[in-house]
């Protein structure tokens, strides 16, 4: 090895691609040029809700620089196709949901603000900018509703979707739930808001669109390449997949919002056909806020039955998800996620949940990191937390006295999932040690001391990732001993290029800077899964140790051939093979150069997901005077499973941390209910969190390998926005709690604070 440190797996390595990151070496979307590229603006909707009476491109269409300028009517015309929803699920009377179209311009309305109308291609980015506001197009304003709970009582968006309802599903037994409810001793009851939030990764969204010697190619940050290859070659083009290359490149940040297909994904390739010029089109911020699809906005009603001992006899959970205006390509994933969740870790004996799907005049939404998964865990720990209060139990020992225990395993949930393994009990309790529990009311009296309230939320969380689905992985040694490693996987900043060469590194005895890993490409690989569902480690990383082991194998027969010796008697370690018994030893490197070169490639799909679990505590204080909310102490123990690089993980695990603070304490997309307009559409409105709204974590790790995968890993990429969301707010309202301040909402707001504070006053 060229360093000190081992590049074995397991080992703490620090991320290999940072320095080329750091340095500006970077090739994000935006780095990107081409001879002759082009540029290009959205003409988007001023309008929530409104008919499209004439689109007039006369002005703009002559400006000098001006290329092309495309509408609804032109997409129509061309016969391009819609894009489509992968989410199967049924209507409230059992009949598959409606397949809405969704056109990548609107033709005749539209139904949200921020709504592609017209499509302007230009020599330069301020040309087509300039020239998009010069397209004139006559509106017919409707009636419009931006607002969940008023959606049953507007005007239907769509004639299949009575009361605005596009699907309904339910999972658990009603009738035993029911006979659960009559016999409890005690039931609680909350509604809890989830609300709209805007992922704002780093890097805004943008697309480069070619169209060369009749094929396509797209550059741009997707998740699942592949996926959105068939999808656009089948469903929009109506072409063969060989005619469409995909290719991400670097890409800064995602958090789940790159999962969608956009209509400027189909724009800047149909543009490039239409001229023959590649054409780029990138967001700006605010455009972002309008046009990327939005996550959670969830409304739920739960209710949990419990006797006389603390003990979980029934749950009720009813989640009403705003799907905005159209299905995007996952828009029903999180809700149905949300419901095979919603019994986490714990022994609950009856369930009966279920979750609508509603239309409204917003932006689509789409699955935000954890999918479903922070928003089970939301309702049920603050459920648990209510539940504590009204019983007289403490928080801790009700959980206790309900977790699911290692001898239940497997569990089956009754929702459709059934556990594999874990140890919930023993992570909680080296939590517990962690936040030094039996210190939190002396703190909490020395905050009362400063004028200040303390609160402490204990949360179990549980996670479904790596759902079955393919992944590929090619592996390559050249005739100069040059390792390239291509894997399906579509990375957006979790360091998949360490990680990947901490599997083959080690075991084929080569350095990492021998080694080329390639993602996000749909030529490197015959298939591809993509990286979503905290999936890459999973199933990327199962197909990389298949073929690696392939590789072995195959070199392994070569070197026998080589040496003239029997294939048994070759031993293998640490990249050398070497005749049992004798000196006589070879590279696996060297028996690769004196074939000319090897490959293999690998395909790899789970049968059933995994579950990854963590315990989170954290610990605010709150400013009775202006009702500031500061996180004091943070604590997260998890189980991952396998680790196969504790800096990465730890790094996963605080980012997505810091992203459910920032739900929990700041962020929130506004729309005004009259107008239709989001009041809160850019930085200035729109609350990020920042270093100083966070303090330093205390992370500890419980691995429970699987035995779903070789490797024993479960996700880990969206384990800490599960467990903060929940741990946030149970503290805020713990602090809370006696001044009537239980039932508070997300996001804790100064605002929302004060008010609680001084109502309680």
């Amino acid at each position: 090895m060229s360093s000190d440190l081992s590049f074995e797996l397991g080992a703490p390595v620090p991320r290999v691609e940072d320095e080329r990151l750091l340095i500006g070496g970077g090739q994000f979307l935006d780095d990107r040029a081409f001879p002759d590229m082009v540029h290009a603006a959205v003409v988007r909707s001023p309008h929530p809700h409104a008919r499209i009476m004439k689109i007039d491109i006369t002005v703009a269409q002559v400006i000098p620089g001006v290329l092309l300028i495309l509408t609804g009517e032109d997409y129509a015309a061309a016969g391009l196709g819609s894009i489509p929803c992968q989410d199967a699920c049924e209507t409230r009377d059992g009949m598959p949901r409606p397949d809405l179209p969704f056109p990548a311009l609107a033709r005749k309305r539209v139904l949200y603000v921020g709504e592609a109308v017209a499509f302007v291609v230009a020599e330069s980015d301020v040309i087509a900018r300039d020239a998009a506001e010069l397209v004139e197009v006559k509106y017919d304003p409707l009636p419009s509703n931006t607002d969940l709970d008023k959606a049953g009582d507007t005007p239907v968006l769509w004639p299949q979707c009575l009361e605005n309802e596009v699907f309904y599903a339910t999972q658990g037994d009603a009738q035993s739930t029911d006979r659960a409810f009559a016999d409890a001793a005690h039931i609680v009851h909350q509604r809890l808001v989830n609300q709209r939030i805007s992922a704002n990764p780093l890097e805004v969204r943008g697309y480069i669109g070619c169209f060369e010697g009749g094929k396509y190619k797209l550059l741009g940050g997707v998740h699942s390449p592949h996926l959105f290859r068939t999808q656009l070659t089948r469903d929009v083009f109506h072409i063969n997949e060989d005619q469409l290359r995909i290719v991400t490149g670097d890409v800064g940040g995602s958090f789940g919002m790159r999962g969608a297909l956009f209509p400027e994904i189909i724009l800047v390739l149909w543009a490039s056909q239409k001229l023959g010029r590649p054409v780029k089109w990138l967001a700006s911020r605010t455009e972002s806020f309008v046009s990327d699809h939005h996550g959670r906005d969830v409304i739920s009603d739960a209710e949990l039955a419990l006797n006389g001992a603390g003990k979980f006899l029934g749950l009720r959970v009813a989640i009403k998800a705003n799907i905005g205006a159209y299905l995007s390509i996952k828009g029903p994933r999180s809700a149905l996620n949300a419901l095979t969740l919603q019994a986490g870790c714990y022994k609950i004996a009856a369930c009966d949940v279920n979750a609508s799907g509603i239309m409204t005049n917003t932006v689509p939404t789409a699955p935000y990191r954890g999918a479903g998964g922070p928003e089970a865990a939301y309702i049920l720990e603050r459920l648990i937390d209510k539940a504590a209060i009204e019983t007289g139990f403490d928080r801790v020992e009700i959980r206790r006295r309900n977790l699911i225990s290692t001898a239940d395993m497997p569990y089956d949930t009754g929702l459709g999932l059934t556990y594999d393994c874990g140890e919930f009990e023993a992570v909680m309790d080296q939590a517990l040690a962690l936040a030094d529990i039996s210190g939190f009311e002396e703190r909490r009296a020395a905050s009362l001391i400063a004028g200040k309230r303390r609160g402490i939320g204990v949360c179990n969380v549980l996670e479904q990732t790596g759902r079955p689905s393919i992944e590929g992985a090619d592996l390559r040694i050249d005739a100069e001993g040059r390792v390239t490693l291509a894997v399906g996987t579509a990375p957006q900043g979790q360091g998949h290029e360490t990680i990947f060469k901490q599997l083959i590194c080690e075991a084929l005895g080569v350095m990492p800077e021998q080694v080329a890993v390639v993602t996000g490409d749909t030529v490197a690989t015959n298939v591809g899964g993509g990286t979503f569902n905290s999936r890459s480690a999973v199933c990327g990383g199962a197909a990389v140790e298949i073929v690696k082991q392939k590789i072995i194998e195959r070199c392994r027969n070569l070197a026998a051939d080589q040496f003239e010796a029997a294939v048994e008697d070759i031993e293998f370690s640490s990249g050398q093979f070497q005749i049992t018994g004798t000196d006589r030893c070879i590279s696996l490197i060297d028996v690769a150069i004196a074939e000319g070169g090897v490959g293999e490639a690998a395909e790899f799909s789970p049968d059933t997901p995994t579950f990854p679990q963590g315990c989170h505590i954290c610990e605010v204080e709150i400013d009775s005077d202006t009702g500031i909310v500061s996180v004091e102490r943070y604590v997260t123990v998890d189980d991952v499973g396998t680790v196969l690089n504790p800096l990465t993980l730890e790094g996963q695990i605080h980012g997505g941390v810091v992203q459910g603070i920032g739900q929990a304490l700041l962020e929130e997309i506004h729309y005004d209910p009259a107008s239709g307009q989001i009041l809160s559409g850019s930085f200035m409105d729109y609350a990020m969190p920042r270093a100083d709204d966070i303090c330093s974590f205390a992370s500890g790790s419980h691995p429970v390998p699987t035995k779903t995968n070789s490797l024993g890993v479960k996700g880990a990429g969206e384990a800490g926005t599960v467990g903060a969301l929940p741990a946030v707010m149970c503290a805020v309202a713990d602090a809370l709690a006696d001044i009537g301040g239980r039932d508070i909402d997300m996001p804790a707001t100064p605002e929302r604070v004060w008010q609680v504070i001084a109502k309680g006053r």
